[in-house]
């Protein structure tokens, strides 16, 4: 069976947790922390990045790489359009999500999350404001005029894009962050009906502690 090394609660563990869902492949989940690598895991994963994933004795490293190699070993249902120019688009927005969007919200869930609830530390409210106020509204300001009328970002269908733009914000969620509704109607419509896919929805449930 393979194995998916990383945290539940990564963006980018999430990410290929999602496309593993979508294409109903099996497999067992191996948790290991973004940070104090072990020798061990720095062998298949050499620049300590989570996630890395083993199938048929390959070992295969970032969230990309890695949803690029299901695409091609489980070709169906398809994450990656078939035009080459809407596959380009969508490898770009995938991209843009990875970097711009994390970027900017990751801030937030540091602060008003991880400090707070694994270090026992008090917040940095102003690193927060910042990102509130200052870094996060021109990127949603993008991903709402990306998003326009359409049901998904690229080619009519639901893509890696789709995945790569919704998982930060599930993150950003747990940080008590919101898409104001009023300023990116569009945005926040999205996000909530793309994370309602069943086997969207089955990953973020399957990270929320038991009660």
């Amino acid at each position: 069976m393979p194995k998916l090394h990383g945290v539940a609660g990564s963006p980018f563990v999430r990410k290929v947790r999602v496309a593993l869902a979508e294409k109903g492949i099996e497999y067992e989940h191996i948790v290991v922390m973004p940070f104090g690598q072990t020798p061990e895991y720095l062998a298949i994963s050499p620049l300590g990045k989570i996630p890395c994933y083993e199938d048929q004795g390959n070992a295969i490293p970032d969230s990309s790489v890695i949803i690029d190699y299901l695409e091609h070993v489980h070709p169906e249902p398809a994450l990656y359009p078939k035009d080459p120019a809407e596959r380009a688009r969508a490898l770009f927005l995938e991209e843009y999500c990875d970097t711009k969007l994390i970027e900017v919200t990751v801030p937030v869930f540091q602060e008003r999350f991880v400090k707070p609830n694994f270090f026992q530390e008090e917040p940095d409210e102003e690193r927060v404001r910042q990102a509130l106020e200052e870094d996060i509204p021109p990127i949603f300001d993008y991903l709402e005029a990306q998003i326009g009328d359409k049901p998904y970002l690229v080619g009519g269908a639901f893509s890696i894009a789709d995945i790569a733009a919704t998982s930060p914000f599930v993150n950003f969620a747990m940080a008590g962050g919101e898409v104001d509704a009023a300023r990116w109607p569009k945005l926040g419509e999205y996000i909530s009906r793309i994370q309602s896919r069943p086997a969207y929805k089955s990953v973020i449930e399957s990270e929320r502690p038991p009660e």
